[in-house]
């Protein structure tokens, strides 16, 4: 029921991407960043140092540059450590108890770790909208596309990606910045996002450069990722 040690294995490429079937395109006037759950006990499951992890790490740091520079909320998800077996619910049958109740375990990775105006949400099921007030701050901000990020892609990531697609959230799969247990499992996940409630996109490609080069620089008070009616 623990992690599973995760052999290194390369990021896809571009040219091994799954088609996508629908055309949607990321407008940073609409959307919000999803870095989901890259905290220290997740990515303890990979070599730090080989494949997937420095490319998936540097990849969700230039996205949040990115995001700075247009005035994209960021928002990160993170599990508690310590969950007791009711909070966990059916996940302890699955996956055990979870989080130690450790401060290292529970922080995000210190190289994509939340900036000032960035916004941390408490993650208790493998979709980040079941129990967090996620789309209840994308509608008061008026955002309706979610570009996600982070591990693992076929549980938490395709999950949320599935549950934003069924609440009329469009939503963007970063191939090159989200990890897995396998390149298998890495790439099952694109394949279904992309036929099923996604569009499956690169680093690279999720801002066009017209929209990066016109932008102008946003204050951290202007991506704030505001908590509805002040909460």
């Amino acid at each position: 029921m623990a992690l599973p040690a995760i052999a290194p294995y390369p990021l896809p490429a571009r040219d091994a991407l799954p088609a996508n079937r629908v055309p949607w395109k990321v407008d940073p006037s609409r959307a919000v960043l999803l870095v989901h759950d890259l905290q220290n006990h997740f990515l303890s499951a990979y070599q730090a140092d080989r494949s997937p992890v420095p490319e998936l790490l540097a990849n969700v740091a230039a996205l949040k540059k990115d995001a700075a520079l247009l005035g994209v909320p960021v928002v990160y998800t993170a599990q508690p450590g310590g969950q007791t077996p009711d909070e966990r619910g059916l996940q302890q049958d699955f996956w055990g108890p979870g989080l130690p109740a450790d401060p290292h375990a529970e922080a995000i990775a210190a190289q994509v770790a939340p900036g000032a105006g960035d916004t941390v949400l408490t993650k208790w099921k493998y979709s980040a909208f079941v129990r967090s007030e996620l789309e209840e701050r994308m509608r008061a901000l008026d955002r309706d596309q979610l570009v996600l990020t982070g591990v693992y892609a076929h549980i938490g990531v395709l999950m949320t990606a599935c549950d934003a697609w069924m609440r009329d959230i469009q939503s963007f799969v970063v191939a090159d910045a989200v990890a897995d247990f396998s390149a298998e499992e890495h790439a099952m996940a694109l394949r279904w996002a992309a036929g099923r409630c996604s569009v499956v996109t690169t680093t690279d490609t999720v801002f066009t450069a017209d929209t990066l080069s016109t932008a102008d620089t946003v204050t951290a008070t202007d991506a704030v990722f505001a908590s509805p009616e002040g909460k």
